[in-house]
């Protein structure tokens, strides 16, 4: 099962490389991991999604609290929230497929980035499955280039927890 579990930690050389290591040494595979900063300077936050059951998440979200510089950690899986992923897609042209190729764009709420000569660049911000799905209709026209994010989620409402952990309050 897919687990997504958040982490904040201080914005320090070493920290995703601790991160990584402990996934590597656990031999747990990595889906996807997306780093950014957060409203709080020198405070960055991990989306970590993880192809691994409830049990062994577990003893991962355990082991990402005991490292240096991570402050919180929460697995949201089951939670209220917003997943999205972003993917910049580049799509040949050819043949007058240029109106159609931005109808389907636009059913997918998809933005036009770019047009050139031969390519159009769309840009696609929403759950991981919808964008599967942009791209297998896309994919009949001809996708030269392509780049995904890995997920970002926010849990909903007043429901997430306060950036302070309890590694501040210590």
């Amino acid at each position: 099962m897919r687990r997504t579990l958040v982490a904040l930690m201080h914005d320090r050389p070493g920290t995703l490389n601790r991160i990584a290591s402990l996934f590597r040494r656990r031999a747990y595979n990595i889906e996807s991991l997306t780093v950014g900063h957060t409203e709080r300077e020198g405070i960055s936050r991990m989306t970590i999604v993880v192809d691994e059951p409830e049990a062994s998440s577990g003893i991962v979200e355990r082991n990402l609290r005991k490292l240096i510089n991570v402050l919180h950690v929460e697995d949201i899986t089951g939670a209220s929230a917003v997943m999205h992923d972003l993917a910049l897609i580049k799509i040949a042209t050819a043949n007058g497929t240029r109106a159609e190729i931005m109808k389907i764009a636009e059913s997918f709420d998809a933005r036009i980035l770019d047009i050139g000569l031969d390519t159009l660049i769309v840009e696609a911000t929403a759950p991981g499955e919808r964008i599967d799905r942009l791209v297998a209709v896309l994919r009949p026209f001809g996708i030269s280039e392509m780049v995904r994010t890995g997920r970002i989620a926010m849990v909903r409402d007043g429901t997430s927890h306060s950036i302070q952990s309890e590694k501040e309050h210590a």
